[in-house]
């Protein structure tokens, strides 16, 4: 299929989702790490999600008779605080809407409305992480970090003396 536009946005935005899918798994062991389980917890279910996602993208790409490169747009970074840990995310959802944005458009100028079905339904799935990153950030500033980190971390365990 001569789609030379939407296999390269394919292309694109899978090595795009395999990029956040390890970030979410970076981050996810970074606060497990900080003893921060609960939102590790989160992260890994957004690294499953974002693996949903390179995988819909790599069958797609396989559809259109692509050549699928499994390589990351960029190399996951490691977040040396919780802020930055949300900004880096947020700044990756608005790139990664913006361009699935973009494509949808391509895909239909192509003639290829399976393509242009794909980048707006992943596009929607990344509206609600940006939002979700955005309610963080903001619950992040007014709570301050301690009681932020308070509500993320698991209840101690109480040990019965029972003998």
């Amino acid at each position: 299929m001569n789609k030379p536009i939407t296999k390269q946005n394919l292309q694109t935005a899978l090595s795009m989702e395999l990029t956040a899918m390890h970030q979410y798994q970076l981050h996810a062991c970074v606060l497990d790490d900080w003893g921060m389980d609960l939102l590790a917890a989160k992260m890994r279910e957004e690294m499953m999600e974002e693996m949903g996602h390179s995988e819909a993208f790599l069958v797609r790409l396989l559809f259109l008779k692509g050549e699928p490169r499994v390589e990351h747009a960029k190399l996951p970074k490691r977040a040396t605080s919780l802020k930055e840990m949300f900004e880096l995310d947020l700044a990756d959802e608005t790139e990664a809407i913006e361009f699935y944005s973009k494509a949808s458009v391509e895909a239909a100028q192509e003639g290829d409305i399976g393509g242009r079905l794909l980048f707006e339904r992943i596009a929607l799935d990344e509206e609600g992480h940006m939002s979700w990153l955005e309610l963080q950030l903001d619950l992040l500033k007014r709570m301050g970090e301690p009681a932020y980190i308070a509500k993320h971390m698991p209840a101690p365990t109480t040990h019965s003396s029972a003998e």
